[in-house]
């Protein structure tokens, strides 16, 4: 199974309800408002976009696309950067892109370098995960990840922690509870540790992927489908506690919808306390998936009793 295969595509109904469905032993995550669709015509548009990246200083924006033209591979990842006015540029595809499937961008915590997963030659098998060098205007050379955490499977949806010491992504080729599990791996020196599961109950005989840090490095969000493949895919968040997550529910309806796929979730560095996802909904969207944010805050637990 692979990512790059179809992606099932819905438009659908949505609703404003705030906060989660589930509820964690310590600080918990609320949902504020209604979501909101992200840079439309230049981000969001007529095509599908998924799992936007924006830079530590708000300047630079990366994304992948199923359907764009003009691109050099089937998937591909395009950019746009914010001008002095404020406004972006028209969005162009990145230069290290390949003709085979480059897709889940996500800027590292320093802004000076990009994870992305690749099927290109010389890889592992499937899809691997690659990092490549920026320094704000310039890309380097795509380097692939190692064995650490590239297996003869697929690994999707790169993102490094705030602290910029973890690498979380999903994986089918390290074995684990279901075809699609979680994993971390520990930056060290210029390399990873032996890719481990996320400790706890994240990982089901579900397909578990699409995860990232929220703001406090230790809040998970990611994406859970019975069969990624058929089945309708939600975001969910898992909660850490002593070492180990413990503690997840589903987000509402603020986020997911009742019909359609949510996935691709992410944080805006410059701005951390807002959660971008990717989704369809009928009365916002401009294409067939797009990218949408909404802002969430840490709620203590005493006031999780009122």
């Amino acid at each position: 199974m692979s990512r790059t295969g179809n992606l099932r595509l819905f438009i659908g109904a949505s609703a404003a309800t705030i906060g989660l469905t589930g509820c964690a032993d310590s600080t918990r995550v609320e949902l504020q408002g209604e979501a909101a669709l992200v840079l439309p015509g230049v981000v969001s548009s007529s095509y599908s976009e998924v799992r936007l990246a924006i830079s530590p200083d708000g300047r630079s924006a990366a994304w992948g696309s199923t359907n764009r033209p003009g691109g050099r591979g089937g998937w591909d990842i395009w950019l746009s950067s914010k001008r002095r006015d404020g406004t972006w540029s028209t969005p162009t595809v990145a230069p290290f892109c390949s003709a085979a499937n480059d897709f889940d961008p996500a800027f590292s915590p320093d802004g000076r370098a990009l994870y992305f997963f690749s099927n290109r030659a010389g890889g592992f098998g499937g899809d691997d995960i690659y990092r490549v060098s920026f320094d704000g205007t310039r890309w380097g050379n795509p380097v692939n990840l190692g064995p650490n955490v590239n297996s003869s499977g697929d690994e999707w949806a790169p993102v490094v922690s705030p602290d910029g010491q973890r690498l979380l992504f999903a994986s089918n080729g390290r074995g684990g509870r279901g075809r699609h599990d979680l994993f971390t791996a520990r930056l060290q020196n210029d390399g990873f540790t032996l890719a481990v599961p996320v400790p706890g109950i994240v990982n089901t005989t579900a397909d578990e992927f699409d995860g990232t840090w929220l703001a406090d490095g230790r809040t998970i969000v990611f994406a859970r489908a019975p069969n990624l493949e058929k089945d309708q895919i939600n975001l969910y968040v898992a909660y850490e506690s002593s070492g180990s997550y413990a503690a997840e529910g589903k987000l509402s309806l603020s986020v997911n919808t009742a019909s359609t796929d949510t996935l691709g979730p992410a944080i805006d560095p410059s701005r951390p306390l807002r959660l971008l996802f990717s989704g369809s909904r009928s009365e916002k969207s401009t294409g067939q998936m797009d990218i949408f944010e909404i802002d969430y805050r840490f709620v203590p637990p005493h006031r999780q009793l009122k």
